[in-house]
Parts: C-alpha cells; structure tokens; sequence
C-alpha cells in the first residue's frame, strides 16, 4: 500500500491512497471537512456505520473516535481532500462573527452527499494542489472562511459544534472503556478522551478494572471476535479490523492463546453449527440485546 499526499497549507491537503485496502483508528483534535474523489470509505463509531462513496462530502467532528476502512473502487484509486477546521482558524472566524444561540447538536458525522455548495468551495481547491511554491494565506484563509459558512448555512445550529472550543471533561470511566474498546488507539488518547492525564487513567482504570488496560483491552477484543464469528458467521478476515487488530497473523495467535484454538476452526464450526463452549461476557450481552 502506498499513500501520496499533497499540502496547500497544513490545513488543506489532497490524498491518495493506492492498495487494497487501509483501516485506522481516529481521534481528531479537531474537525475535517472531507469531499471523497474517488474510492469509498467505511467510517464506523460503535454500532452505527456510515458509507460514502465517490463525490459524497461529510464532516467528522473534534474527539470522536471511529474506525475508517478505506477502499478502492472501479479500478481507480482513494482519493479525497480534505479541510481541517482547527481552534486557531474557528476562533478567528467567530471572533467576526458570533455563534448564533442554537440548540445542541448531537456530536456525530454529517454527511452532505453531493451537496452544490459545498463541492464547489472544495473544487476550486483542485488547480492549487499543481502550483509550485507556497500557497498564499490570505487564500487558504478566504477558502477555510467560506467552508464554515456554507456549512453554517446548510445545517443549523452547526454552531453549537464548530464554536465550542472546551477540552474533554472528567467522565465515567467504565461506561466509555465498554463503548470504545474496539478502537485501537493509544492509552494517552483514551486519557485525553476521558479527561485525564495518562498516569490518572492508569490509576482509575485499574481501581475500575482491577487489571491493566491492556489486559482488559486484549480480553475484551478477543470475545467481540469469538461473539462475531461464533453468532454472526464472520470470517476471521472479515472481524480481525473491527475488533482493534492491526494484523491477522497476531490475531489468530492472540485468540489460540486465549481461547485454544485458532478462529479459523470456530468458524467452520459456526458454519456447521457445532457448538464451541464460551458463555457471553455480560458487556456483550447488554451490547448486544
């Protein structure tokens, strides 16, 4: 696999992806705008799964955590641009122009589709990407302006995400840890996510847990995968990504280790039906009901 990826500005890049498929966990300090060229992209936060697909635009909010699966399509290779919206540039955008009151918006992605307005502000982008030399600011800074307020204008009460500029607050720690532990993420994101220091998170997760996290991560990821495969016919191929392993060869020598026999052979025998002991963790259990 190989990625190529061009800057305008640090904020504005154009990238393309050229492989079978890619897959990484996210967390952004800040929001992106992204417009899909070409490809698809599979965005998934918990139990909900959004798909885009060539010329579809959404837009990923600050801090939260999703699994993307990039892919290739019709023969042509993943390419998008992308805008980052981050604090300096919304902070000096709202400094001229105040946030309207506006109820909250749930902290979700917004897809947009194919949306005139919005593809035509991210197409002007294009023809940059091809000039040599550095790219005038005061231009970066008239298309990141335009990009909010096209958004501002296509969903209201937008502001009530793009304007809020507050850090990740203290939260329960175990409700969070069961609802993300599928992401494969570093510990010091899942602090910052929980508002606490690294150090803190240790600390309370093993008052909570009464183990380390990567213990408890590792645990926790193999039973997903053994509940997908076992109850939904899942192939270890298809479960390994979603469950937080970034390869299969360590996946399937994780889940021997843990459970005594490969994934491989709780498949065939989820496909003949042939039942492989392993009570339901009760996390699953209510996930799952």
């Amino acid at each position: 696999m190989e990625f190529e990826t061009k800057y305008i500005t640090p904020d504005i890049k154009l990238s393309e992806f050229k492989g079978d498929r890619f897959k990484t966990e996210f967390a952004f300090t800040y929001h992106m705008l992204v417009w899909l060229l070409s490809g698809e992209a599979k965005l998934i936060q918990g139990d909900t799964t959004h798909r885009f697909a060539a010329g579809d635009i959404f837009l990923i909010p600050k801090n939260q955590i999703a699994t993307v699966l990039i892919l290739p399509k019709d023969e042509q290779n993943h390419r998008s641009v992308s805008m980052h919206l981050t604090p300096e540039r919304l902070k000096s955008f709202y400094a001229g122009n105040p946030p309207a009151a506006a109820s909250q918006l749930p902290k979700k992605m917004f897809g947009f589709g194919r949306h005139p307005l919005l593809e035509s502000c991210l197409a002007s982008l294009i023809p940059y990407f091809e000039v040599q030399g550095p790219f005038p600011e005061n231009i970066a800074s008239l298309k990141i302006t335009e990009a909010i307020s096209i958004l501002r204008l296509v969903t209201p009460n937008i502001d009530s995400i793009l304007a809020n500029f507050e850090e990740p607050g203290k939260i329960a720690l175990i409700e969070f840890m069961e609802n993300h532990f599928m992401y494969n993420l570093p510990l010091e994101k899942f602090g910052y996510l929980t508002g606490r220091s690294l150090s803190t998170f240790n600390r309370d997760f093993r008052k909570a847990f009464h183990t380390t996290p990567q213990k408890w991560l590792l645990q926790k990821r193999l039973e997903l995968a053994h509940y997908q495969i076992k109850e939904s016919n899942k192939r270890p191929v298809e479960v390994y990504l979603e469950v937080g392993f970034e390869d299969l060869s360590h996946f399937s020598f994780a889940f021997k280790k843990h459970f005594g026999y490969p994934p491989a052979d709780l498949f065939r025998d989820s496909l003949s039906q042939t039942p492989v002991p392993l009570p339901l963790p009760d996390t699953i259990r209510r996930k799952t009901s």
